[in-house]
């Protein structure tokens, strides 16, 4: 902004000028305001800037703080996610130990359908032999006595 050092200004005497007023004061007085607006000048600059890296710190935190908070969420839905897929898989496997099983059931009772079907025709083939071995030992026994 102000080179801290300025030259000082040479007012010429003149004797048109009040005689209350001394010129080297005037210039002291204007050189005294103007390094104070300096220095208030760079006390500010130096508060601004102060100012300003505190805020972009304190939006780093917020901003850290708020990625914790989303990943926070984030993470305990990943654990269940992943706990979930482990179940999932565990209840494959059980489901298929179950089907597997199912179908040895169904072949199981299908095969003593099977048996009981083969025992009902065996009994009816038995049935029918017996009643034929008694048909044809009834046309024996009736060509015996004739």
């Amino acid at each position: 902004m102000y080179s801290p050092q300025l030259p000082l200004a040479r007012a010429s005497s003149s004797s048109s000028e009040s005689p209350h007023a001394d010129p080297g004061d005037l210039e002291a007085s204007l050189l005294q305001l103007l390094h104070n607006h300096h220095h208030a000048s760079l006390r500010l600059r130096d508060h601004t800037e102060r100012a300003r890296k505190e805020a972009i710190r304190n939006a780093g935190r917020v901003s850290d703080l708020l990625v914790d908070a989303v990943n926070g969420g984030v993470q305990g839905a990943f654990i269940n996610e992943k706990r979930i897929e482990l179940e999932i898989r565990a209840l494959a496997v059980t489901i298929a130990r179950f089907m597997k099983q199912t179908d040895q059931w169904l072949a199981a009772t299908h095969a003593i359908n099977s048996a009981v079907k083969e025992i009902g025709d065996f009994e009816n083939w038995m049935k029918t032999m017996e009643f034929d071995c008694k048909s044809i030992s009834a046309a024996i026994h009736n060509i015996h006595q004739a």
